[in-house]
């Protein structure tokens, strides 16, 4: 009961009541909660998705989709879309940045920034299991919210890294997050995360390519 609450409990309505319609995800129909004992629990049926979902796990681990020069222009205009809506959910907090960025980017060398230098509204888990195709959809809304501008992007490029082909194609996509000073911060935020997820055993074969990838961004920083 005491954790009916909060970002990922609400995401999925806030979404289906904040997030424009336009953007390619399923439409979230109807919610049912309810209680048994000392337990809540939620229901929510939608809209069923079109196409498959584009891998089995969030990192893409021997083959990079094939996907059409339209699906990767409806998910840039998809994720500008996203950036401007105005909300008060939080996908990133910067009180996370300040504590973790040194401690897990210290391979790096230097001083490292912590601060972006823009904030905007991101879904908060693109990656290949939450991506369909051939057409474009976006599905897993709870924890969407704002982040460091760019996040999403860099997200889905340091889920590409076991896939060299497929990164590259992801930076070639989406080149102008990447290339920009946010998206390098973004990508050092991100690479933050996913070496810390490490740690519990999560996407741990990606270790070594996310450090190099590190040291990639941290050179032109």
């Amino acid at each position: 009961m005491d954790k009916a609450k909060g970002k990922l409990w609400t995401g999925p309505e806030e979404a289906e009541r904040l997030v424009p319609r336009r953007l390619p995800r399923p439409c979230l129909r109807l919610v049912h909660h309810w209680t048994e004992g000392a337990a809540a629990y939620k229901a929510e049926l939608y809209d069923h998705i079109v196409g498959d979902i584009l891998s089995p796990t969030p990192a893409l681990v021997a083959t990079a989709p094939q996907l059409s020069t339209i699906w990767w222009s409806d998910l840039r205009t998809a994720l500008g879309s996203l950036s401007p809506v105005r909300t008060d959910r939080v996908a990133v907090r910067q009180v996370y940045l300040d504590r973790a960025m040194p401690k897990y980017l210290a391979f790096l060398g230097g001083t490292v920034p912590t601060t972006p230098s823009a904030w905007s509204t991101a879904h908060g888990d693109l990656h290949w299991a939450n991506l369909t195709g051939p057409g474009l959809g976006i599905l897993d809304w709870e924890g969407w919210g704002t982040a460091p501008a760019g996040y999403d992007t860099a997200l889905l490029h340091a889920y590409s890294l076991g896939v060299p082909e497929a990164a590259a194609h992801v930076r070639h996509e989406l080149a102008t997050d990447l290339d920009s000073e946010h998206g390098r911060f973004a990508e050092l935020v991100v690479i933050t995360e996913l070496l810390q997820s490490a740690e519990r055993g999560d996407n741990s074969d990606l270790v070594p390519a996310l450090r190099e990838r590190a040291k990639e961004v941290w050179s032109h920083v």
